[in-house]
């Protein structure tokens, strides 16, 4: 198949890096410094499923010099969403499938808008991994998992295409017939541990360890919960507990990537994590009180220092 990872950060370095050791054609979008180091040296991948050096890989800043593929990984940070779109529009023909594989709820219906309904499929990515430097690219969890479909729940031909091929790449990859509901999963923990690892400044496992914190974060998760049932999302209220569960069994070192951009002084993705359950929690009338605090403890830093 004929890949572009858009961008090639942590995520779509990972997943295009797996698909091209495959033997798929993968272009990789790139930026600066990274761009650079993958022309140059190539993508190295450090992961305890196996380390991988691809010498040669197609990297580029222009999505012109790409052209229309099969599928686009999209990847990119949640400021730069509708930018990026209008940039990938040469990647996309009649039959490419766009999978938003971003932090975000609310992702599909940003590329959507731009993309188009029937070419865009919201997706998620579960996997713990930072940029180690330019042009590597540094996986520091045993999971590293995709899930995908349709918004409409139909089946659709070319985006099981993908999946085979992903299946064949040895990557662990799971359609959903309710992507709705499995998003909002997604974002009930990845916004949760995003706020209470930046706003105490630690990895889960110290956050976990201690009885206040640890209360805190699951007060986080419910009331992302309540706000995405409000919304109409059909997540059970049992998703809490098992992700306190899942959140005990993971590293103890593991941070979300909006502290890592925290700590790097980077900008973050805050507004699109905690500040959308403020927003969407004052338009549907569901408290969110640790969300609030989370925001206001938090929001000075995302624009970064650098």
């Amino acid at each position: 198949m004929k890949i572009a990872a858009m961008a090639a950060g942590a995520v779509g370095a990972y997943f295009g890096g797996r698909m091209q050791a495959a033997g798929h054609d993968v272009a990789f979008i790139a930026r600066r410094a990274h761009l650079d180091a993958l022309r140059k040296d190539g993508l190295k991948i450090e992961s305890m499923h196996g380390d991988l050096h691809l010498p040669k890989v197609n990297a580029t800043p222009d999505p012109k010099e790409v052209g229309p593929v099969d599928v686009v990984l999209f990847a990119v940070k949640l400021w730069d969403t509708e930018t990026a779109a209008e940039l990938a529009k040469p990647l996309v023909g009649p039959n490419t499938r766009v999978i938003t594989l971003q932090n975000g709820v609310d992702s599909y219906e940003r590329v959507s808008s731009i993309l188009g309904q029937e070419v865009t499929c919201p997706g998620t990515a579960y996997i713990a991994a930072v940029l180690g430097g330019p042009g590597v690219m540094r996986h520091t969890s045993k999971f590293a998992t995709m899930r995908v479909g349709r918004m409409d729940g139909k089946p659709d031909a070319k985006l099981s295409a993908f999946v085979d091929a992903a299946k064949a790449a040895n990557i662990d990859i799971q359609p959903q017939d309710d992507m709705n509901r499995e998003r909002w999963q997604k974002f009930i923990f990845l916004s949760s541990m995003a706020g209470v690892n930046c706003m105490m400044r630690e990895p889960i496992g110290k956050v976990l360890a201690d009885p206040d914190t640890r209360a805190f974060y699951r007060k986080l998760m419910e009331e992302c919960l309540a706000v995405g049932q409000k919304a109409g999302a059909r997540v059970p209220n049992s998703w809490i507990d098992d992700r306190m569960t899942f959140s005990d069994n993971a590293p103890p070192g593991m941070k979300a990537s909006m502290l890592h951009d925290l700590e790097a002084g980077n900008r973050l993705e805050l507004d699109w994590l905690t500040g959308k359950i403020v927003s969407l929690g004052k338009e549907l009338g569901v408290p969110t009180p640790g969300s609030d605090a989370v925001y206001a403890a938090v929001k000075l830093h995302r624009m970064g220092h650098k």
